[in-house]
């Protein structure tokens, strides 16, 4: 396991953030929209490096109080590293910071290690999208936590952040 640096997004990212969206889905983004999205006010997307190398990005928008989780990607030789549970907080501490209350995203039905760390840090099934994927008309589970403003969800945040240092200190 790695701790990474993670920092804003930047254009100059993009070739190597495209490497890792190509590797990671099946229908991926174009480059002039994550060029678009670094210039949208309510966007904020950050990448995970280990020695200056981009490993994984992920970004939101935050719109009034909600955030909405739109991509999280991490490099196949880097998976199993907890780079995406590292990249997840980052993203959930940018929503609390910009004030939202509630984060919410899509993840394809099959995916469950995506599903397993989004449920540990306090998300839940609230509906489903049928055939949402255009690729294979998977259907979209729609994931929400609604506490993001509590204490009780800041002390959470807290101790699984001190679990993922710990146990990357250990490992």
């Amino acid at each position: 396991m790695t701790m990474v640096e993670i920092r804003q997004m930047q254009p100059e990212d993009l070739t190597s953030v495209m490497t890792i969206e190509r590797e990671c889905f099946t229908m991926p983004w174009r480059e002039s929209s994550y060029l678009a999205e670094l210039s949208n006010r309510s966007a904020h997307y950050l990448v995970a490096c280990i020695d200056s190398v981009i490993v994984g990005f992920c970004g939101e928008w935050v719109i009034m109080d909600e955030a909405h989780i739109t991509t999280l990607g991490v490099a196949s030789q880097y998976r199993g590293q907890r780079i995406g549970e590292q990249l997840l907080i980052a993203l959930l501490e940018q929503a609390m910071r910009h004030n939202a209350r509630r984060a919410t995203l899509e993840v394809r039905k099959s995916n469950l290690v995506a599903q397993q760390l989004y449920i540990k840090y306090g998300f839940r099934t609230a509906a489903v999208r049928r055939g949402y994927y255009t690729d294979n008309g998977e259907d979209a589970l729609v994931m929400w936590v609604d506490n993001l403003s509590t204490l009780e969800y800041g002390d959470k945040l807290d101790e699984l952040k001190q679990n993922l240092w710990q146990s990357v200190q250990s490992a």
